[in-house]
C-alpha cells in the first residue's frame, strides 16, 4: 500500500472526511502547477533593478522563489509515485495522470505565453494558465470512486514493440542532443565560440534533407512517448519507472514548445535566428526580464530530463541484458547526477557567467 493509500484509512476516524482530504491531496500537483508563474513573478519582483546594492534578505528570497519553482514539477513526480496502485478508481487514475501531466509545467508555460502571442490574444497567460488547471481539476474530481479492473496484458506485445522503436529513433536522436548540449556548454567560453561551433553544425542539421527527418523523429517520439505514457500510468510502477515515465511527459511537452518556438515563432513569425542571443534573452537577460524568467526551469529541467530519461533507458537496457539491477541502479543515479551538473552548467552559461 502507497503512502497515499494509506491517508485513505484511518482506524475510527469519519469516512466523509477522509474521502475529502483524500481529494485535497490529490489536487496538490495543479496547486504547484498554478503556483508556478506566481513563483516567478516572486522572484523577477525580487531581483527588479533598485536603487543600491541588493540585500542578502532579497538574494534569499530570489533564490528560494526560483528554487521552489524549478521543484514544482517535482511535486508532480512525488504525487504520481504516492498514487501508484494496480487497480485504481476512475478519479484516482485520472488524478495520476494530472500528477503527470503537471510535471510538464514549465514547458506548458511557455507554450501557454508563445501560443497566446501567436493567436494575437491579448489575454494574461496567468489567467489562461489558472483557468486550464482549474479545468483539469474539476475533470479529475468528477472522476467515479468505481474500481477499475487491471489492464489485460494482451496488449502488452504491441507496447513492447513501440517501447523499441521508442528507443531506436532516441539512439538517432543522441547524435543531434550530444551536439546541441556540448555547443550550449560551449557558451561558457563566449557567445563567439558558440556561435562558431554551431555554424558547422548548422550545415548538417539545418540541410534541406537532415532538419524534415529530425523534427519528424521528434515528433515521433512525442507521440510514442505520450502512447507508452498513457499505457504505463494506469498500473503499477517502481520509482525508476515513474521516473522515466514523468521525464518522458516533461520531454514531449518540452518538445512540442521548443518546436513551436523556435520554428514557429522565431523562424517563420518573427524572421528570428534561433542563436545564442535568442536563448538567452539578450539583451536584457532570462534573469532581468518579466517574460523570459519562465525560460531558466524550462531549459533547465529540459536538458536534466533528456539526459535522465536517456539514462533512464539505459538501465532497463543493461538489467534486460544480464547486468545486476543494484550495478544498473548506480549507473542510473551516477547518470542523475551527471544530468544535473551539466543543465547546472549550461544555464550559468546562458544567465552570463564565463570561465
Amino acid at each position: 500500500m502507497s503512502a497515499f493509500e494509506q491517508g485513505r484509512v484511518r482506524p475510527g476516524g469519519d469516512g466523509l472526511a477522509n474521502a475529502a482530504a483524500e481529494k485535497l491531496r490529490s489536487m496538490a500537483p495543479a496547486a504547484g502547477a498554478m503556483a508556478y508563474p506566481f513563483l516567478l513573478d516572486g522572484f523577477h519582483l525580487t531581483v527588479s533593478p533598485a536603487d543600491g546594492p541588493m540585500s542578502f534578505g532579497r538574494l534569499v528570497l530570489a533564490a528560494l522563489c526560483l528554487l521552489a519553482a524549478t521543484g514544482a514539477p517535482l511535486l508532480g513526480l512525488a504525487c504520481a509515485y504516492w498514487m501508484t496502485k494496480a487497480a485504481p478508481s476512475s478519479f484516482e487514475l485520472r488524478a495520476r495522470r494530472l500528477a503527470y501531466l503537471s510535471i510538464g509545467a514549465p514547458p506548458l508555460f511557455v507554450l501557454t505565453g508563445v501560443g497566446l502571442g501567436l493567436l494575437h490574444i491579448h489575454i494574461s497567460d496567468e489567467l489562461i494558465w489558472i483557468a486550464g488547471w482549474l479545468a483539469a481539476c474539476l475533470y479529475v474530481l468528477l472522476g467515479s470512486e468505481q474500481e477499475r479492473p487491471a489492464t489485460s496484458a494482451a496488449i502488452a506485445p504491441p507496447i513492447a514493440r513501440w517501447r523499441v522503436t521508442h528507443g531506436v529513433a532516441a539512439a538517432v536522436i543522441l547524435l543531434y542532443v550530444a551536439f546541441h548540449l556540448t555547443n550550449h556548454l560551449l557558451g561558457l567560453l563566449g557567445p563567439e565560440v558558440h556561435a562558431t561551433v554551431m555554424k558547422l553544425g548548422r550545415t548538417v542539421y539545418r540541410s534541406s534533407v537532415i532538419e524534415p527527418i529530425l523534427v519528424a523523429l521528434m515528433l515521433f517520439q512525442v507521440a510514442v512517448g505520450v502512447r507508452l505514457a498513457w499505457r504505463w500510468s494506469s498500473g503499477p510502477a517502481d520509482a525508476f519507472r515513474v521516473f522515466q515515465i514523468g521525464s518522458g511527459v516533461y520531454l514531449a511537452a518540452f518538445i512540442v514548445t521548443h518546436l513551436n518556438s523556435a520554428f514557429v515563432s522565431a523562424r517563420a513569425v518573427h524572421h528570428v535566428d534561433t542563436n545564442w542571443d535568442w536563448a538567452s534573452g539578450a539583451p536584457t537577460g532570462l534573469i532581468h526580464d518579466a517574460w523570459s524568467i519562465r525560460l531558466v526551469p524550462h531549459y533547465a529541467l529540459g536538458v536534466f530530463f533528456v539526459l535522465a530519461h536517456l539514462v533512464s533507458g539505459l538501465r532497463g537496457v543493461l538489467i534486460a541484458h544480464g547486468m545486476a539491477t543494484a550495478l544498473a541502479n548506480r549507473i542510473w543515479a551516477t547518470g542523475l547526477a551527471a544530468a544535473g551538473l551539466i543543465a547546472i552548467a549550461i544555464m550559468s552559461g546562458l544567465c552570463g557567467a564565463r570561465i
